[in-house]
């Protein structure tokens, strides 16, 4: 649905998620990754992506689930649905390899980074490899550096208002939002696109944050300056944590268990409680003075090539309780 000045225009921008928290982000997520395409393809979208906080561990699950789905919708005449895999990474402040306290490189800026073919899969893993084993500091890194070598058939999108570009409008930084802007388009290019998001509360009676959606709304304001400025596309995103909206109270459980909260604690931390995953008329409703950042999610998913080459397979490997994601490839 569009507005154009006091006229409502009932044309509908199609859209996908490309910003999906599963139960695979540990003891923060909580959808089930065959209930979130169930949904999907139920509301007419023609793909999804899933960005994990740092890890890649539902790739598999969302593949095979995808991959049968599509058998049958093959047979019905319908065209494929669209499993995008991605990744909520963390960007070291600094490099990867700094690990002190008290300079801030505990954790790091939120970065979505998708693949949108089989060499950017593979150096997604690779990303998200490295920032386990050489980059791991409460939370795992990878920084510019490896983003720089392992960019090949990558989309970037900023992220959360924890992104690098929102985080430094927030500090009132300008001048390094634009710096970290031109960092990305000159090795993305049109494969970079900057993220908002809208998580208002509207309901008066509910105990949840408040305080994220004005912080959203100014990084929204220059962001939208910005993409204009530099030539750069929006994408708007639901930052999806649960499957519906009557599941934000479950969620907000998990919350406590995730840190060691009490329920009544008046000081722990609350989600918007607006984490749900929408459907696209719901993201029409929250998105329709900028109707560009619902149709861009389609650009991305239109640029995604095929999930894996018929002879190559996925196989999750345990080993010591640790489960690994492993590419066979017959010759």
């Amino acid at each position: 649905m569009r507005i154009f000045g006091a006229q409502i225009s009932l044309i509908m921008e199609d859209f996908i998620h490309l910003h999906v928290h599963t139960y695979y982000s540990i003891l923060d997520g909580q959808s089930p990754i065959k209930r979130l395409v169930d949904k999907a393809i139920g509301n007419g979208m023609r793909g999804m992506a899933i960005t994990d906080h740092g890890d890649m561990f539902g790739v598999k699950e969302l593949y095979n689930y995808c991959n049968d789905i599509n058998k049958k919708r093959k047979e019905e005449g319908k065209e494929p649905f669209k499993p995008i895999f991605g990744c909520e990474m963390y960007v070291a402040r600094r490099n990867k390899e700094n690990m002190e306290k008290d300079k801030g490189d505990m954790s790091g800026n939120h970065l979505i980074v998708l693949a949108k073919n089989e060499k950017g899969y593979k150096n997604l893993i690779k990303l998200v490899s490295l920032s386990w084993t050489d980059g791991f500091y409460m939370r795992p890194r990878t920084d510019h550096n490896d983003l720089k070598k392992y960019h090949e058939g990558l989309i970037i999108c900023s992220a959360c208002i924890a992104g690098e570009v929102p985080s430094k409008i927030l500090k009132d930084d300008i001048e390094g939002a634009r710096k970290t802007i031109e960092w990305y388009k000159s090795i993305w290019g049109e494969d970079y696109y900057l993220e908002i998001q809208r998580h208002e509360v509207k309901d008066p009676h509910i105990r949840a944050n408040r305080e994220t959606f004005p912080l959203q709304q100014k990084a929204n304001r220059e962001i939208i300056k910005l993409a204009k400025e530099y030539g750069v596309k929006l994408v708007c995103t639901n930052d999806c944590h649960f499957v519906d909206q009557d599941n934000a109270e479950a969620h907000d459980h998990l919350l406590c268990l995730s840190t060691g909260k009490d329920l009544d604690d008046p000081s722990r931390m609350l989600y918007t409680k607006q984490e749900w995953f929408k459907t696209r008329e719901e993201m029409n409703e929250v998105f329709s003075d900028v109707p560009e950042s619902l149709s861009n999610t389609l650009e991305i998913l239109n640029k995604k090539v095929v999930a894996m080459q018929p002879e190559t397979r996925l196989q999750q490997v345990n080993v010591f309780g640790i489960y690994f994601l492993i590419i066979i490839t017959s010759q």
